[in-house]
């Protein structure tokens, strides 16, 4: 026999949920868990910018530089809408990937994405907890991005997973060089992103020396031929150009043709641990970010064992600040667990120790990180601009999402310095 009360009707009968539901959504909303109560103290330190968050209990809270300072006018201003509170458990545990995840799922939105993740990049030092995370999340995080380390096998798959999206995706919003890494711009307003991309080529060739015709020049990461077309055009060079990506491959092998330079071209689907000869030069434009540091050892010995005496090597990376190389070398960030699985960026200190360590010196070396910052921006820009075009390729709304949470996050990076861009220029030791 039951010991319960009778009860006329039951909580979960129809007769009555309409009504309870909407109390317990009401009650959710209202209750603010710890992890609340520790973030939303972490904003109250922000010091630059202006971010308004909207509460899920219907309050709006405003947090970093009082609007009547003179300096809150040109500082940047976000809003934050908070569909519940997940972001704030999620951030806590495991940093700027919880911060990303639950945008994806779209436990919040804001009106200027960019805006804020430039607030959240300038107050870095105030909000390190949600920036990295607990242990218990980085730990997580770290043991899923060891298993995508950069083994012959693994970096197929890890450039696939990026680069084969399928041109058509990448033509919608890169520029007509289909040159998909940072350009250099010489600051005058004319001048247009393709042009600054030929520019950053021009000068990598430059800083190779190749002084006459048919000289033979090893490109490490062709992507989709932009500087393999330059140096046979411009430098009469005959190049080989390695990519692991199908789609980059056959891009590029039809555009040498187009251009009726295939005789001076010989494009491979080839890993560079493979490659064997001597080359008068050597060029490698934002690859080494997805070689891992595990194997920089070995990308450094291709070089040096493919580089004629008296050559030049210019390699063009990404690198994150010397002061917060430590860190980040222990941990993973929203990049390498979404966007580039396995990828690991040098600082400048750690290329040169590692590239010295393997006979090789560095003779010259460009920063350009704010042209990065710039090259990002406009990037996004074609990227919102062509969304319709984008879905109609069946990329869903999840897919929109990251990649302008992606485009976002990295130009505020670049644009604080916490990134740079440099043109390392190198010669056997």
């Amino acid at each position: 026999m039951s010991t319960q009360p009778s009860s006329p009707t039951s909580l979960r009968s129809p007769a009555v949920s309409w009504f309870i539901r909407p109390l317990l959504r009401t009650r959710r909303a209202l209750y603010k868990p710890a992890a609340a109560r520790v973030v939303l103290r972490l904003l109250g330190q922000l010091q630059y910018g202006v971010l308004d968050v909207h509460l899920p209990d219907g309050t709006t809270r405003r947090y970093g530089q009082p609007a009547d300072e003179p300096a809150a006018a040109n500082a940047p201003h976000a809003r934050v809408v908070l569909a519940n509170w997940n972001v704030c458990a999620a951030a806590l545990k495991s940093g700027d990937i919880g911060f990303a995840e639950t945008y994806l799922a779209g436990d919040w939105h804001t009106d200027d994405l960019a805006a804020l993740l430039d607030i959240m990049v300038r107050n870095r030092t105030v909000i390190e907890t949600v920036i990295y995370g607990s242990w218990f999340g980085k730990l997580t995080n770290r043991l899923r991005h060891l298993r995508n380390a950069n083994s012959k096998e693994g970096s197929r798959r890890n450039i696939r997973a990026h680069y084969d999206l399928g041109n058509a995706f990448y033509k919608l919003w890169l520029d007509s060089t289909m040159t998909y890494s940072s350009a250099l711009f010489d600051g005058s307003p004319e001048q247009t992103l393709a042009d600054a991309q030929r520019a950053k080529y021009r000068r990598l060739l430059n800083e190779l020396q190749l002084d006459g015709v048919d000289l033979n020049v090893l490109e490490i990461g062709c992507g989709w031929g932009g500087f393999a077309e330059l140096a046979a055009s411009e430098a009469k060079a005959r190049v080989t150009g390695l990519t692991l990506s199908t789609e980059q491959l056959a891009f590029a092998q039809q555009r040498m043709t187009d251009a009726g330079l295939a005789d001076r071209a010989d494009l491979r689907l080839q890993d560079y641990r493979d490659v064997h000869g001597q080359f008068d030069a050597i060029a490698s434009i934002e690859m080494f970010e997805a070689v891992g540091e595990e194997y920089w050892p070995g990308y450094f010995e291709c070089i040096k064992r493919n580089l004629k005496r008296g050559g030049r090597a210019c390699v063009q990376t990404i690198t994150i600040d010397n002061t917060l190389f430590d860190r980040y070398r222990t941990s993973t960030d929203f990049i390498q667990q979404y966007i580039f699985p396995g990828g690991m960026l040098p600082s400048p200190a750690a290329f040169v120790q590692v590239a010295e360590r393997h006979g090789l010196k560095v003779v010259n070396q460009l920063s350009f990180g704010r042209d990065y910052a710039r090259t990002l921006k406009l990037w996004r820009n074609a990227f919102v601009a062509r969304l319709d075009e984008i879905r109609a390729q069946r990329f869903d709304e999840r897919f929109i999402r990251l990649w302008d949470f992606y485009l976002c996050y990295c130009e505020a990076a670049f644009a604080h310095s916490n990134t740079d861009v440099i043109q390392f220029t190198l010669e056997h030791a």
